[in-house]
């Protein structure tokens, strides 16, 4: 499980320190990917093959799906963490997150989220708002 906020800054290769506590859970690699909102996704191997597994579908996908299989996966890169701990943040992505100095990772469950700083600031203090109503819904929906 990955929580906890963490700033950081980008050097002058592009490349992102990753919270010491997480480094060992990404040894075998890292999957980063432009999924949602204006961040980028970070997966483990194990995680991303699970993503990849329940997007199969039938043998002839339907166009939606198509579609979803192309925003998935045509934006992921595959990369390790180097032994001092930073992984490279190839530059559509950073480009896509608009990351050129100031970074947030963000402890998502069971991945994590790069941020811009201000990007992220702007998404907490929204996330913050809406999380009340998203726990009253699922309560009223007997979850």
């Amino acid at each position: 499980m990955f929580y906890g906020e963490f700033d950081y800054k980008l050097d002058e290769k592009g490349r992102l320190p990753i919270p010491p506590k997480f480094r060992n859970v990404f040894k075998d690699g890292i999957i980063l990917t432009s999924i949602a909102e204006s961040c980028i996704t970070a997966y483990t191997v194990a995680e991303w093959k699970n993503i990849s597994e329940s997007l199969i579908t039938d043998p002839l996908p339907t166009q939606k799906n198509r579609r979803l299989n192309r925003a998935i996966f045509a934006s992921a890169f595959n990369t390790i963490i180097d032994a001092q701990g930073r992984v490279a943040i190839p530059a559509p992505l950073r480009e896509y997150a608009q990351i050129a100095e100031d970074a947030v990772i963000v402890g998502a469950n069971s991945y994590l989220e790069i941020w811009n700083k201000a990007m992220w600031e702007q998404e907490m203090a929204t996330s913050r708002q809406e999380a009340w109503h998203a726990i009253e819904s699922r309560q009223n929906n007997g979850k």
